[in-house]
């Protein structure tokens, strides 16, 4: 399974990368207590946002059998499931250690994209469930040690017996349409060019459509009406929900807020640079479906 680097003609976000439905076909989610233990299989390992494969054949595979060799994970593997039936280990080496003879690190997020759609999101699979197990060792209510609740991915606390579960982050993006016009933005630390639609975490006490008014109304100091789901992508950087809509202008004057966002543009279809939205993003997915070839939001299912 191939990509471009835009997502031309993607039109369901179950097909975005990072979704299941990209690897479904290949991988069996398991909790790890449930993926066999003594047998041989493949293993997903992690140098900072890449991913070790090897390179010796035709096609780039992940590591089957043994551990490479002279590999220090940083904490003990964690079994995540099957992959093509045999089971899958996740570990994460540190960023200065070298690679075994035989295997290549390949970027699973950004432009290098020499990972087909498969393997860039089982790993990004591994990064959120390792940054989960990272984060869950010890308990937020009172710092106890954390043992694993058996079939799930939960911890218990072994002092004070509190229950947790993986943490994901509901986080909104809205694309807001004035005629054929749709305001872009850039983010403080963005490379000059790149524009992407307006996004931002859910608060307490908010639905998502009240999500998406407060963060267009706080970013770019805009007022918008008619909001209307488009689809949603699982993004593991580390562990948020993307959950995007496109939203019609009412009023106000383009005010970046200065902070976040420090340019702020109404750009038509034939404007929108290449770059904007990132790449295998439901970013880029709402754009070139909405803004540049003018596709209507399908009716909620």
């Amino acid at each position: 399974m191939t990509l471009s680097s835009t997502g031309t003609g993607r039109t369901d976000t179950s097909e975005l990368p990072y979704n299941g439905k990209a690897v479904k076909d290949r991988f069996s989610p398991l909790s790890p207590d449930s993926v066999p233990q003594n047998s041989p299989g493949f293993w997903v390992i992690l140098q900072r946002q890449t991913l070790l494969v090897t390179t010796a054949s035709a096609t780039v595979q992940l590591p089957h059998g043994p551990l490479p060799e002279g590999l220090q994970p940083l904490a003990a593997p964690v079994g995540i499931g099957l992959w093509q039936g045999q089971p899958l280990r996740a570990a994460r080496i540190a960023e200065d250690a070298p690679l075994p003879a035989g295997c290549e690190a390949f970027p699973f997020f950004g432009p290098d994209q020499r990972l087909d759609v498969g393997l860039a999101t089982l790993a990004g699979r591994a990064n959120q469930i390792m940054h989960w197990e990272r984060r869950s060792r010890f308990c937020s209510v009172c710092g106890g040690e954390t043992t694993r609740i058996p079939t799930t991915w939960g911890k218990r606390c072994g002092v004070c017996r509190e229950m947790h579960f993986p943490h994901i982050h509901p986080c909104v993006i809205v694309l807001v349409k004035r005629g054929d016009e749709f305001m872009l933005i850039r983010k403080a630390g963005a490379v000059p060019g790149r524009f992407s639609p307006i996004a931002g975490f859910v608060d307490f006490g908010e639905s998502l459509e009240e999500c998406v008014q407060r963060e267009v109304h706080e970013e770019v100091g805009l007022n918008i009406a008619n909001i209307r789901y488009l689809g949603s992508q699982n993004w593991p950087f580390p562990s948020q929900q993307m959950i995007g809509f496109l939203a019609d202008y009412v009023d106000g004057e383009p005010k970046p807020d200065g902070v976040e966002v420090i340019e702020a543009h109404w750009l038509t279809g034939d404007a929108i640079p290449d770059t904007s939205g990132g790449s295998r993003s439901i970013a880029r997915w709402m754009l070139e479906n909405f803004a540049i070839n003018g596709q209507q939001p399908a009716p909620c299912r």
